[in-house]
């Protein structure tokens, strides 16, 4: 959510937001046509509301004719207080409804366009030259396949498309990518934490996934809960309805979740294996910071990203989001995306998005600053997306006998192993 003192001074910006992004332009007149409504009721009622008072210590003063006159006065005044202040809601409700309906505004130096549009900032490491090495690289579900780690025959089984087993090495891999993904979030004073996996509707509209994602989200409804995709939902949530001290900021969290995802309009994208899938485990970085520390905070997001990434040998570049790919609740977002071999181009493993003010005004999260209190700024970033760096790992560090080179920040977590070895051929 925006702030409307902004829309109304600069409504130009909104729509240039909304342009940028392929959203309804017409969104911003229509919201700013209804904020007038609002307003201007909003007076009309408090100047009945007032006359109605001064009626009411007169009536007691009068007597006769002019009593009789002054309590008819009196009926039809309190009708019409009663009239406005419908009209006031219904404006207030309507404004609300459209303002909850219009994404973050985009930074100015967003590059403008759709899902491939993005501009490339960096590019960290070397891509292996498979060929030079003498073999063909295997893929992350044949690789899966032979170490006994990765089982989606079964997966499918038992739950359906999209879900699968991680076994053995797969299973002990997994552990040790959230084991050495939390150490360094907690030596960078991130506060760990273990979140919900289902929330109230408030909490997801809340964070802005009730919106143009709402299609990628399972809902319970006897419950009326929500299965979270990312625990940026309860972490953004976590405060809700909090006036938080300004000495306290920054407030960092690193969560750890299961994530749900309906992967809607992906159908027959990345079917073979893991890489999308209905339901993963993440460890998530989040923010709150002043909203003047918020970009500064958002490069700091992505250097721990990018630590995280140099830390697993994995080649990676980072690329500027363009407008029409954020999501609704993002100003800004970087993407870290890993190299593929068997793919051949280079794929989307973590993400940090900057949300300004928008979700903290959604969910009534304020920070109190000596006498001001004002709505503060939210960020997150993923820093393990656990089944996508795995196939980063396996494919990347593969072997030309199957076996696969285990990074040495994971070895602490995994015995000190160093290489993980074919089990089946």
């Amino acid at each position: 959510m925006i702030d409307l003192r902004l829309l109304r001074e600069d409504p130009d910006r909104a729509r240039a937001s909304q342009r940028a992004r392929g959203e309804d332009v017409a969104l911003v007149d229509s919201l700013l046509s209804a904020d007038e409504r609002r307003r201007s009721s909003g007076v009309r009622f408090d100047e009945l509301r007032a006359e109605q008072k001064a009626l009411g210590k007169l009536i007691p003063k009068a007597s006769g004719d002019e009593k009789a006159e002054l309590l008819k006065k009196a009926s039809q005044l309190a009708a019409d207080v009663k009239a406005a202040d419908a009209e006031r809601d219904a404006a207030d409700a309507e404004t609300q409804e459209l303002l909850l309906q219009l994404g973050n505004l985009v930074h100015p130096d967003v590059p403008v366009g759709g899902e491939e549009d993005f501009a490339t900032l960096e590019t960290h490491g070397t891509i292996r030259d498979f060929a030079a090495e003498g073999f063909e690289p295997k893929d992350h579900l044949e690789l899966g396949q032979l170490l006994g780690a990765i089982d989606v025959e079964r997966g499918a089984k038992v739950s359906g498309s999209r879900f699968y087993f991680l076994t053995g090495v797969g299973a002990l891999l997994e552990l040790a990518l959230v084991n050495a993904a939390i150490a360094q979030a907690t030596a960078a004073g991130f506060t760990p934490m273990l979140t919900p996996a289902l929330v109230r509707p408030q909490s997801m509209a809340g964070t802005g996934f009730l919106g143009q994602a709402a299609q990628d989200v399972y809902h319970l409804d006897r419950d009326d809960l929500y299965l979270v995709g990312t625990s940026e939902v309860p972490l953004a949530a976590y405060h809700m309805d909090e006036i938080i001290d300004a000495e306290r900021l920054p407030l960092r969290y690193a969560g750890f979740s299961p994530c749900f995802r309906r992967e809607a309009g992906s159908h027959g994208k990345d079917t073979r294996g893991i890489f999308r899938v209905h339901q993963f485990d993440k460890v998530e970085m989040f923010s709150y910071v002043a909203p003047e520390e918020s970009q500064e905070e958002h490069r700091r997001l992505l250097e721990w990203e990018k630590q995280w990434l140099t830390s697993l040998g994995l080649p990676f570049r980072v690329i500027d989001v363009a407008s029409g790919d954020l999501g609704a609740s993002a100003a800004r977002k970087f993407d870290c995306e890993a190299w593929i071999p068997t793919q051949g181009k280079y794929r989307e493993l973590t993400s940090t998005s900057d949300c300004t003010e928008f979700q903290s005004r959604r969910l009534q999260i304020r920070v109190r600053d000596g006498k001001q209190v004002k709505p503060l700024a939210t960020l997150n970033g993923t820093l393990c997306a656990v089944p996508r760096t795995i196939v980063a790992i396996l494919e990347n560090h593969q072997q030309a006998d199957g076996s696969v080179r285990v990074p040495e920040v994971l070895r602490p977590y995994l015995g000190g192993r160093e290489v993980l070895e074919p089990v089946a051929k």
